[in-house]
């Protein structure tokens, strides 16, 4: 056999090891991300039935996301300074402690809803040290040629928390309460503490700032992160454009809630939300099988225009099986755009500096999510709804169309905000910038 074939065999065996590390570690984000989204619905149901308004729904996503995407960078800094299998260990013990607080107000009566809050914001402080590492570590593992397949495969665990979880809960509080959920959430951290665990055995894994003799300079460090995403002029303007996309997004997360129980129960919710979801599942199995390939550009804009469609066709009607349509091909677009932002987005940002990268992604990107949780529970209580209730300024306009009363105005919040993201398909497909960035993958 020649050196050149030893060689080549010799890259594939190691390549393939470690992809079985990264689909190790992928299976205990899993198992995790089916926990979280136990919470996130029983939660959601919970203040819901409690306060009666999406105003206290949006307030507790709000509390969940905040703290985790304003640290973010911070933990990305952490990411590339420290073992960042550790920082994912810290991560998911941390967010564990979170829930524990609210399991034990829980078990003395019932908490209020500030107290709940702040449980969610805790266990989203230590998010902001699991996410960065976790995306940095995927980096780590894979080769260029595997980033798309396994973008796709952490779609598909994402994917989980709005396929399995909305179902199972649902179906849980059917026969216990919250409490029981949050105990299972728990232990799905511990789950995946070990999964990590393994990784890390099996790696070596960089040494510390302390122990290299490096100092530690957070805003030094965010400063180089800040630096590798502007030189890069075209991922900067994606960037801009998603935090548009998931500001509108932020609206259905938020506000499915509260737009279907008001005219189903939450049985029902659960199964649409897990019906809907297996869009997800299908077109994030698609892209693990088969990977992208051509112009991944041209993908993103035509899979945002879908996904900005079928999201406003959710807020046009009562109808509960165009709901589930138009939320199934909704999520089967969505891991189509996550995958090609994120294959152009880790294909021209260097390897070193990506913890930190990651990190800042996370807030310009995800700041639309929090201005939509900000703001979509008093503008939905406040304007949309009394838009179309009965004898409302738009109820014998719109009103004909998509109805009126309870929830109305939630739907036609939400056909705005689908019209928008199809406003952001036609923006990427003019950016030259952007455009770019498919060139240098090649």
């Amino acid at each position: 056999m020649s050196r050149k074939c030893s060689a080549r065999l010799l890259q594939a065996m190691m390549s393939s090891r470690s992809y079985g590390r990264f689909l190790l570690l992928w299976m205990g984000e899993w198992i995790s991300s089916i926990g979280s989204g136990l919470t996130a619905f029983a939660l959601g149901v919970y203040v819901f039935h409690m306060t009666g308004t999406a105003t206290s729904v949006a307030m507790v996503t709000l509390c969940a996301y905040v703290p985790s995407i304003v640290l973010g960078p911070f933990g990305g800094v952490l990411a590339d300074r420290f073992d960042r299998r550790l920082m994912m260990i810290t991560g998911d013990l941390g967010s564990a402690v979170g829930l524990v607080f609210i399991l034990v107000l829980m078990l003395e009566g019932e908490p209020s809803l500030g107290q709940i809050c702040l449980g969610v914001a805790l266990s989203s402080v230590f998010v902001s040290l699991l996410e960065p590492a976790y995306k940095a570590t995927i980096t780590d593992l894979l080769s260029v040629e595997q980033f798309a397949k396994a973008s796709g495969l952490v779609q598909l665990a994402a994917s989980s928390k709005y396929l399995l979880s909305p179902v199972l809960a649902g179906s849980l509080l059917a026969i216990t309460d919250i409490k029981n959920i949050l105990i299972i959430d728990i232990f799905t951290f511990l789950v995946t503490v070990f999964a990590v665990f393994a990784v890390k055995r099996s790696m070596n894994t960089p040494k510390s700032a302390a122990v290299t003799g490096v100092p530690l300079q957070l805003f030094k460090d965010l400063r180089e992160g800040w630096k590798a995403l502007a030189s890069v002029q075209g991922v900067l303007q994606l960037i801009f454009v998603l935090s548009m996309v998931t500001f509108c997004a932020g609206f259905l997360q938020t506000l499915f809630t509260p737009l279907l129980l008001a005219f189903t129960d939450t049985r029902t919710l659960g199964m649409i939300e897990s019906i809907s979801a297996v869009g997800m599942l299908a077109g994030s199995l698609v892209i693990g099988i088969f990977s992208l390939k051509g112009n991944i550009v041209r993908l993103l804009a035509v899979s945002l225009g879908v996904a900005g469609l079928c999201f406003a066709l959710v807020g046009m009607s009562t109808n509960t099986a165009l709901i589930t349509s138009a939320g199934f091909l909704f999520f089967a677009a969505l891991p189509f755009v996550n995958t090609s932002a994120d294959v152009m987005i880790r294909s021209n940002i260097p390897g070193e500096v990506q913890g930190r990268a990651w990190g800042i992604i996370g807030v310009l990107s995800q700041f639309g999510y929090v201005a939509a949780y900000a703001c979509s529970g008093v503008l939905s209580d406040q304007v949309f709804n009394p838009l179309l209730q009965e004898g409302g300024m738009l109820a014998s306009s719109v009103g004909r169309i998509i109805g009126t009363g309870e929830g109305r105005g939630i739907g036609l919040l939400l056909m705005v905000a689908g019209g928008l993201i199809v406003f952001a398909a036609f923006m990427i497909s003019g950016m030259t910038s952007i455009r770019s960035l498919n060139k240098k993958m090649k």
